[in-house]
């Protein structure tokens, strides 16, 4: 600890400012956020949308599927359309038509260029005005407009309705009919949707031919187009990342680099004797194992939805299985099995660590289990529940489907799942406190541990933040740092730290050496990571700042994982250091196999749509998906699976251990994945962004894309590599299988020679 101090303290500054500047950001986003009228009115007096309804109209979209049934501000699923994008365009083209039969009595089509011209330019001018009346709260619209939104709202309640002449779109979309029952809900949701299409159309006070949304979603009718200032910071950008990836090659270089130890002769683990807390994790990872079998297998369904939309090989699925449920458990599932991984490695290493047994560490290992199961289990079930019985808005919020991407489960299991993480830390602080208060070379990667087991226990509070009725814009800045932060930052670091710590314990690192560079890791990561959360919101209705500190700190994002290769390349050597570390191959593999996908996934995936520019165009596309899977999957499921196999190795009898099952799966895994990654969705999201470029996002996403006959047939390109994925994860489940059945032989076994004693 001493000799890192310099370092400890470089890492407390940068986190305390960046998260200082994180904060102040958070409060001007709450300030410049596109306002919310009271009502929205006709310039003759009529009323369009009354007092409440954007606001229980964003309730109803939630509680309808929300991020799992489309997107608003890009942000979602991909099969729907972007709503926001959608209801831009239909307003347009039907505000258009009225002018063009009324003032020349023909179709806009039908009319001449100069009449077509003369049209656009009252169009935009029309549509791009902001006619928010800020001391009486309310938005003004010509009567013209009014009769476009009128339609437009028409279109919307049947869709989301039971109109019988809309079923075919809504097959499309995979929606079931009434999506939403409620009559007054039904009525409120065009008034959301509205709002955030005129969020994104209507320039921003004091502010020409920029919106709220800094002008997303690309939409030519009113020349909604990439600001200068995506333009600017995106080259900016890739100018500081190449300037940053070129230092730290130079500071890589310059640097001494100790070599490894000389490992020990013999496996330093092998007469490791669990404790009684360390052997209740076991339970812990064959539900892991259980969990990835059903993200799976919800991950097929909902892949199929793109192509039948509510059915599955003739079979309609989706009267019991919509795709808004299939796909909440699908990402939700990936989310809690990585988690649930990580966690149980925690309490398995740490009495390891300290040795030492804590009294009641068992009890309170096997409470918390039942206790994560219970939450897994009834947030499902009630979200399931709660989709299909069309509960309502209260209902969803607090123990339904919130609607919300990767952290959908209703507050009040959001609130258990945080009080289960402070148990988790509390347990997992009283088996390391020996180890945290005894001077040794490793304290700093245990002190390490802690912290940022700590932080996955605090932060995840950041999911209590937002309430029913928040701004859409502080939701969408709330929720991203649960899931960047909590997930793509400190789970990481908890891991990375994790499995340094494994390494000085085989003797195939140098204690010293790793306390140092498990700090100078985190510094870089956290450097970048906590200010570049803000990628995710350059187009949430945030000040265009927000633009220029998320593309800078994002392109730092990738700095670290430019290298990332070159420990993967030294994990490679450390398994062939020895031959007992053999026993640990695929467990090093699996680390291997996280450095190649930090670099393609999270690095090149990552900062492929990650500049304003790139992302303008690509958000809610298939680019953002072919990330999703590369980074979620390869980087923190493999790092997940390699812990699991790491902790089983010393839970497991080595008898019953198979090579063979463990060597079809990790290559199973990771080559299904790269075909399902690079055969169908970087086309399918090629193609789109060319739609999206070409014409706008509304064309990307609309039917006529989605259901293309290329890009249903990258769809069935992803069977392949679906299959071979899940080859690999029968292997896995083979693997525990052996794992119990070897259990039971030995406790039968152990019987009989009781009895005849």
């Amino acid at each position: 600890m001493h000799a890192t101090r310099k370092l400890w303290t470089w890492l407390g500054l940068i986190c305390a400012l960046s998260f200082a500047v994180l904060g102040w950001v958070g409060a001007e986003i709450y300030l410049a956020a596109p306002p919310i009228p009271k009502q929205i009115i006709s310039a003759d007096g009529s009323q369009l949308f009354g007092e409440g309804e954007v606001d229980r109209g964003q309730q109803a979209w939630l509680s309808a599927g929300g991020q799992q049934l489309g997107t608003v501000w890009g942000h979602g699923s991909y099969v729907a359309p972007d709503w926001s994008a959608d209801w831009l365009h239909r307003e347009a083209v039907a505000l258009r038509e009225l002018w063009a039969q009324r003032d020349f009595t023909a179709h806009f089509e039908d009319l001449s260029k100069s009449n077509q011209a003369y049209l656009n330019a009252k169009l935009k001018e029309e549509m791009r005005r902001n006619t928010y009346d800020k001391a009486r709260g309310v938005i003004v619209v010509s009567a013209d407009r009014a009769a476009a939104i009128r339609s437009v709202a028409k279109h919307y309640t049947g869709l989301f309705g039971d109109e019988a002449s809309l079923d075919a779109l809504r097959t499309q979309y995979a929606m079931n009919p009434n999506s939403i029952t409620n009559a007054d809900d039904l009525k409120a949701l065009p008034a959301f949707v509205f709002w955030s299409a005129w969020a994104a159309a209507t320039d921003r006070p004091g502010q020409q031919d920029l919106s709220y949304t800094s002008n997303w979603p690309h939409e030519p009718l009113i020349d909604n187009r990439p600001s200068a200032g995506a333009g600017i910071w995106s080259i900016a950008s890739v100018i500081l990342m190449i300037g940053a990836i070129a230092a730290m090659v130079m500071f890589h270089s310059a640097a001494k680099e100790e070599e490894d130890p000389v490992p020990p002769k013999a496996d330093p683990l092998l007469n490791l004797k669990a404790t009684p807390s360390m052997l209740a994790t076991k339970k812990y990872f064959f539900v892991v194992i259980g969990l990835i079998l059903a993200q799976v297998g919800m991950g097929v369904i909902t892949a199929h939805y793109a192509v039948e939309g509510r059915s599955f090989f003739g079979f309609p699925l989706a009267d019991i299985l919509p795709f808004v449920v299939s796909r909440t458990i699908h990402t939700q599932f990936a989310v809690l099995w990585i988690a649930t991984a990580w966690l149980a490695t925690g309490l398995y290493i740490a009495p390891a660590i300290s040795g030492h047994e804590p009294r009641f560490q068992k009890l309170g290992v096997n409470l918390l289990f039942y206790a994560l199961l219970f939450i897994v289990v009834g947030s499902t079930a009630t979200g399931w529940l709660g989709s299909l019985q069309h509960k309502g808005t209260d209902f969803s919020f607090w123990l339904g489907n919130q609607g919300l991407e990767f952290t959908s489960m209703g507050r009040i299991w959001q609130i258990l799942l945080f009080v289960g993480l402070l148990i988790w830390v509390t347990l997992l602080g009283r088996a390391l406190w020996p180890a945290l208060k005894k001077p040794s070379d490793s304290r700093g990667l245990i002190v390490m541990v802690f912290l940022s087991a700590m932080c996955i226990g605090g932060f995840y509070a950041t999911s209590l933040t937002w309430g029913q009725h928040s701004h859409y814009s502080m939701i969408e800045y709330w929720r991203w740092w649960l899931v960047h932060l909590w997930v793509e930052g400190f789970f990481e670091v908890f891991a990375t730290a994790v499995i340094a710590l494994l390494f000085t314990r085989l003797g195939l690192i140098r204690a010293a050496t790793a306390n140092s560079a498990i700090v100078l890791e985190t510094i870089v990561f956290l450097f970048g990571g906590i200010l570049g959360t803000l990628h995710h919101l350059y187009f949430t209705g945030t000040p265009t700042f927000v633009i220029a500190i998320g593309a800078m700190f994002s392109a730092l994002e990738v700095v670290p994982l430019s290298l990332i290769g070159i420990e993967a390349w030294r994990n490679y050597q450390r398994s062939k250091a020895a031959p007992w570390v053999q026993t640990y191959k695929w467990s090093i593999l699996c680390f291997i196999a996280v450095g190649f996908w930090n670099t393609v996934g999270a690095g090149l995936l990552g900062f492929s749509i990650n500049t304003p520019i790139a992302l303008y165009y690509m958000q809610g596309l298939n680019m953002t998906a072919a990330h999703g899977h590369a980074a979620l999957f390869g980087v923190y499921g493999m790092l997940g699976i390699g812990l699991l196999l790491f902790c089983l190795r010393g839970l497991a009898s080595r008898l019953a251990w198979s090579d063979a099952l463990l060597r079809p799966m990790f290559w199973c895994l990771n080559i299904g994945l790269a075909m399902m990654v690079f055969i169908s969705l970087v086309p399918a999201g090629i193609y789109q962004a060319w739609a999206s470029i070409s014409t706008g996002m509304w064309f990307a996403r609309s039917p006529e894309i989605i259901h293309s006959k290329l890009m249903e047939t990258l769809v069935w390109m992803r069977v392949p590599g679906d299959v071979v994925f899940a080859v690999g994860t029968l292997f896995l489940a083979l693997f525990a299988w052996r794992l119990l059945v070897a259990k039971r032989e030995t406790i039968a076994s152990s019987d009989k020679q009781t009895n005849r004693a």
